[in-house]
């Protein structure tokens, strides 16, 4: 019934609401049905890539895109997913519903005050992406991160012009080594890899992550990368190695901005840029308004966050630590469409979801957890349109910092 399913719909039906692949009637339309099949981020055909102005700079674009298409394809029936037991990332099966109750222990917040215990934002940012990375692949491409929605464009469009204009605005080039704060699967490192030529190094926290973006990397032919497991807060290169770095909504698990931006600094050489979109409050939220702070708590807890930031914080951090704030912009902003607009789609989808997962929860194909992680990540896409909307919250202010 599922894989009927599938074929019927041209794809599948992600958590997040939206279509696996394109079918064919959406590949024959140019992708127009946006507002009833929600692109996968992975799936760019040749006439996505070849229209993107972004992704025409780039010469072997076309053909990482195809590679990378080809392996989206090959890794996403439903049932070759479970298989590798769908949703425990790099835990053993057993142990997801205590990591999971830890998680929701640990993240818990209200009253706008952050998490009580910042000290267990390592180990609880690892458990969470052991949690939710499959789900999180499954229905929402391997860039995990919102982009903002360019006019005329598909959300593959938008996200791989949100990637490049990080290579664009760094300067990336063969010979030139960056580093990737907080890399992911890879979605990202892939594309300004294959968009600059440059080498990048990726580093994540989470070990599962790093296996999937290898095995990402490689499928889809692209060599100038390396990717390391490690702690942003600690990073293992020397001072002054780096020729640029940049963070795609990575710093915001972070417990403390100022050690990151300062770790950060410490392995760029001088002269080097740094690029971050960061997760924020906006100059609308207001501290006193309990709507809007129920709103950001709810964010934060679904996302593994410490605490929110206001956007007035970022530059003044920077600046602390030794970097020149060369521009600030919330790339949320018009002309930008609705970044949350891709979160409202296929309500019908969040409940065939939820069902799905209830039953094969309830047969025990997901380990005991599962379903209360996708639970909550379909709760928090109603907060996080309500930030939108409301225009407290972004998920991409955009800082570039440069060394002296």
């Amino acid at each position: 019934l599922l894989e009927r399913r599938v074929r019927r719909e041209g794809g599948e039906g992600g958590p997040m609401g939206g279509s696996r692949f394109r079918g064919p009637r959406a590949k024959q339309d140019g992708g127009g049905s946006a507002g009833k099949n929600m692109a996968d981020l992975n799936v760019m055909k040749k006439a996505d890539v070849m229209s993107n102005g972004a992704a025409d700079a780039c010469d072997n674009g076309e053909k990482w895109s195809q590679e990378k298409t080809s392996n989206v394809k090959k890794k996403g029936s439903l049932m070759a997913t479970l298989s590798r037991t769908f949703g425990k990332g790099g835990l053993k099966r057993a142990d997801v519903k205590s990591k999971w109750k830890d998680y929701d222990e640990t993240f818990t917040q209200s009253a706008g005050e952050g998490i009580s215990d910042k000290e267990r934002t390592k180990d609880g940012v690892d458990t969470f992406y052991n949690l939710v990375t499959d789900i999180y692949e499954w229905g929402w491409g391997q860039s995990f991160h919102f982009s903002p929605q360019l006019h005329g464009k598909s959300i593959a469009q938008s996200t791989t012009a949100h990637e490049t204009r990080i290579s664009d605005t760094l300067g990336l080039k063969p010979g030139l080594v960056c580093l990737d704060v907080g890399c992911g699967i890879g979605g990202p490192l892939c594309t300004i890899a294959s968009h600059s030529g440059a080498k990048i190094i990726g580093v994540t926290i989470n070990n599962y992550q790093v296996e999937r973006c290898k095995m990402f990397a490689e499928k889809a032919g692209i060599s100038n990368f390396e990717v390391h497991q490690g702690n942003f807060l600690d990073l293992k290169f020397p001072d002054n190695s780096m020729d640029g770095a940049y963070a795609i909504e990575a710093t915001c698990h972070s417990p403390s901005l100022e050690q990151a931006y300062a770790e950060i600094h410490r392995v760029m050489k001088p002269g080097a840029k740094f690029v971050c979109y960061e997760w924020v409050t906006t100059e609308k939220y207001d501290p006193k308004n309990q709507q809007h702070v129920d709103c950001i708590d709810a964010i934060n807890y679904a996302n593994a966050l410490p605490e929110m930031r206001s956007w007035s914080e970022i530059g003044r951090v920077a600046t602390q630590v030794g970097f020149d704030v060369v521009e600030e912009r919330d790339l949320a902003l018009p002309p930008a469409g609705p970044w949350w607009d891709r979160l409202k789609l296929g309500k019908t989808r969040y409940k065939f979801n939820k069902a799905l997962f209830s039953i094969l929860s309830l047969f025990c194909i997901l380990p005991k957890g599962v379903g209360d992680v996708h639970k909550m990540l379909v709760t928090v896409t109603s907060s996080l349109v309500e930030g939108g909307e409301l225009g407290i919250f972004s998920p991409m202010y955009m800082v570039v910092l440069q060394k002296r």
